[in-house]
């Protein structure tokens, strides 16, 4: 079968989960303001949205080995659609808990999308070049994040009510509602619209002629399988890389907004101002990203993934330190040039982890998803760091807060070193056999 065509419709899958995860990362200092609530309260966000990760990856891989990538993949778009319309039902409540309701379906969706199409994507070809594949569709990811972030800057941040927190925080409780329903009513817009375009991806693969490849072992046996592939150390080990690794990918992305106000505000700048200009850094950082990644790809036809993966998780490493103790510009720098490392990351460690798994892959790939937890529980102990506002007697909590984000990479550098030591050793065992 020609999978020229499957592999643009799952490939354009990447960027709608992309769209998803970067709209949603301004939303915790949006939330915050607009319910006048603390950033730890406010990264409730994160904690619903990769709990929806959590929570379905296993019924996911369940799901696709007893039907098919597709179903699973159709599945994945319609709840994805469904808690993008339930942003409607949530501001008419005026209640915040509503919309963490809305983001965990969402984003069971998004466990059923990223559990069929990534190792759906490694069955379309060659195995020896599935890394190599893997890496060019998530290249797409950042794409849809690109416009996740555009959309978040000029159609939300940029036109909510300027308003600060402290200003919120002494209006009566009829201004305060007036206010807290004309701010909802712009931040649902684009989650509406976004129900619209996955619907339209439903309709069109719905109807399209899919590959059926790893799709012909239906039997669950669920717990031999986790034992067999949890004793593989790759994959084990790939699973808490990854949870750190998208630890650190979220803690970044999602922070770099308070990062960038506190550093333009100390340079006379009002919060609303300080807080578009911080979500532009962002953008820029994603656009780094989204090129390195395409550059990583090329780079991976002539060096080893793992010793690629353990460079850059080095460099980000020593930018992280970067971002901890430069108080100025050039710790936003640093942060911004984070990106351009972790760029890599997550399909490799994906693709290293499930290498030579075969059907097992499905099952593989949902321990991979559940990982993604570490982007639910992280970023909120980060956040209550940041609420300390200084560490001692004047060094900022949102700088020292970035330690996790480095231990996260620290954990990186260890798996790289780990996978190419092993893959090492076995080029030296087949070359004494031959």
């Amino acid at each position: 079968m020609n999978y020229l065509l499957p592999f643009i419709l799952i490939t354009a899958c990447f960027s709608l989960w992309g769209f998803a995860n970067d709209i949603t990362n301004p939303m915790v200092k949006a939330f915050s303001k607009i319910f006048r609530m603390s950033v730890t309260e406010g990264a409730l966000v994160q904690l619903a949205f990769y709990g929806g990760y959590f929570a379905m990856a296993f019924p996911a891989a369940i799901f696709i080995r007893k039907f098919s990538y597709k179903k699973g993949i159709m599945l994945g778009l319609l709840l994805y659609a469904v808690g993008a319309f339930l942003f409607l039902p949530a501001k008419e409540s005026g209640i915040f808990y509503p919309f963490l309701a809305a983001y965990f379906i969402l984003t069971c969706g998004l466990s059923f999308l990223e559990t069929s199409a990534n190792p759906y994507i490694l069955t379309m070809g060659p195995e020896e070049s599935s890394t190599r594949r893997l890496n060019l569709a998530q290249s797409f990811n950042p794409m849809g994040s690109l416009v996740g972030m555009y959309v978040a800057m000029n159609f939300i941040q940029a036109r909510l009510n300027p308003m600060s927190t402290t200003e919120r925080t002494a209006l009566s409780d009829t201004e305060f509602i007036a206010l807290r329903q004309s701010d909802l009513s712009i931040l649902i817009a684009p989650y509406l619209a976004i129900g619209l375009v996955v619907m339209m991806m439903l309709l069109i693969i719905g109807i399209s002629r899919m590959p059926t490849n790893g799709d012909k072992n239906k039997q669950i046996n669920f717990f031999p399988t986790l034992k067999r592939i949890f004793s593989i150390p790759n994959y084990r080990q790939g699973v808490i890389a990854q949870f750190f690794y998208v630890g650190a990918q979220i803690m970044c992305w999602t922070f770099i907004i308070q990062y960038g106000t506190r550093v333009f505000m100390a340079q006379g700048m009002e919060e609303q101002a300080a807080e578009v200009l911080s979500q532009k850094y962002n953008i820029a950082a994603m656009i780094i990203f989204c090129v390195s990644r395409f550059v990583c790809t090329y780079l991976l036809k002539f060096i080893n993934p793992g010793k690629l993966l353990r460079i850059l998780a080095v460099a980000a490493a020593i930018f992280t330190l970067g971002v901890i103790f430069l108080q100025n510009i050039w710790g936003l720098y640093s942060l911004v040039a984070v990106s351009a490392c972790m760029s890599l990351m997550f399909p490799t460690i994906y693709g290293i982890a499930l290498k030579g798994m075969g059907d097992d892959a499905k099952f593989g790939a949902a321990g991979l998803i559940m990982a993604i937890l570490g982007g639910s529980v992280l970023p909120p102990l980060q956040a209550s760091i940041i609420d300390m506002e200084t560490i001692g007697n004047s060094f900022p909590a949102v700088n020292a807060s970035f330690v996790l984000p480095f231990i996260c990479f620290v954990v990186v550098a260890w798996y790289g070193t780990k996978t190419y030591r092993r893959s090492i050793k076995m080029y030296e065992k087949y070359m004494k056999v031959y």
